[in-house]
């Protein structure tokens, strides 16, 4: 797969969305959201897209706050998972945090979300916290994971 990911502009925010809502483990949030963050307006985000043949398969969401980060959403098409998509993303999202002066960047992930861990794990997050009955449709726990930057 020829992947190429970039930060998001405001012609992509009807892929990203669409795109969420194909995936159902993605926090689903209004089109405006999106808009806010390509925008730079509000708390200091980053929104970056993952494209394949001039096709969108994934997006990440990351914020930075003081010294701290957190990977706060990605979603990759489901015929495009296990391609390198999800760490590329990660990965960007990771170095934008360090940018931007984050010590430390955390997440939660779904519990039964086997994958996700996985990937989440081999970039070097930790395991650091569970939040019993966190998320609903479906209701799952949310693992709560941290990743030391310095």
């Amino acid at each position: 797969m020829n992947l190429q990911v970039r930060a998001a502009v405001l012609d992509d925010l009807a892929g990203v969305v669409a795109l969420e809502r194909a995936v159902s483990e993605a926090p689903h949030w209004a089109e405006r959201d999106y808009a806010e963050i390509v925008a730079g307006s509000g708390v200091r985000r980053c929104l970056f897209v993952a494209e394949s043949a001039g096709e969108l398969v994934g997006f990440a969401v990351g914020k930075a706050v003081a010294d701290l980060g957190e990977l706060e959403s990605v979603a990759v098409r489901s015929d495009a998972r296990r391609s390198g998509t999800g760490w590329a993303l990660c990965g960007v999202v990771v170095e934008w945090c360090r940018a931007h002066g984050a010590k430390a960047l955390e997440l939660e992930v779904r519990a039964a979300s086997a994958g996700a861990l996985a990937l989440y794990e081999r970039l070097g997050f930790e395991r650091v916290g569970l939040r019993r009955g966190y998320y609903r449709e479906p209701v799952d726990d949310a693992v709560l994971m941290l990743l030391k930057l310095v």
